[in-house]
C-alpha cells in the first residue's frame, strides 16, 4: 500500500538526515558508527537535495531511483553493526536497526511513482529551452 506522498517523504528524508547527524550525541556512542552516522547523514541530505521530487532542490536524480538507494540503505543498515563488528555496542547497534527497519517502511509505502510521472511531464515541456531560428 502506496500511502506516504513524494512530499512527506522528502519531510522524513531531511528528518533522517538530521537524525543520523545527531544520533551519535543523543545516544551516546562514537568510533566506527560515529562517522558512519556522520557521513550518512550528509549522504541523506545531499541524495535528498539532489532527488526530483517536491522539496529535492536541484532534481537531478529521478525519484524511483532515490528510492531504490532508500531500499539498498535500510538493508545495509541492518547489516552494519555486524559488517562493521560494533554489534556490542547496544546504543549503536540498536539504533541501526531501528533506523534500517524505519527507512525499510518508510519504502515500502511510498508513492515512488507518482513524483516521477509528475516530473517527468513537468520536464517535457519547458518554454526557456525553445529555440526560435
Amino acid at each position: 500500500m502506496k500511502i506516504l506522498s513524494p512530499r512527506v517523504h522528502g519531510y522524513i528524508d531531511y528528518a533522517v538526515a538530521a537524525l543520523f547527524l545527531l544520533a551519535p550525541s543523543l545516544f551516546g556512542f562514537g568510533g566506527l558508527p560515529e562517522t558512519l552516522c556522520y557521513v550518512l547523514g550528509v549522504v541523506h541530505a545531499g541524495m535528498t537535495l539532489l532527488t526530483a521530487f517536491p522539496l529535492g532542490a536541484a532534481k537531478l536524480v529521478p525519484f524511483p531511483v532515490h528510492g531504490g538507494l532508500e531500499a539498498a540503505v535500510g538493508v545495509f543498515l541492518v547489516a552494519a553493526p555486524w559488517l562493521f563488528n560494533f554489534d556490542e555496542v547496544a546504543a549503536a547497534r540498536n539504533f541501526f536497526l531501528a533506523t534500517g527497519v524505519a527507512v525499510g517502511l518508510v519504502w515500502l509505502i511510498t508513492d515512488y511513482r507518482s513524483a516521477y510521472a509528475s516530473t517527468a511531464a513537468g520536464a517535457r515541456y519547458r518554454p526557456e529551452d525553445r529555440s526560435f531560428s
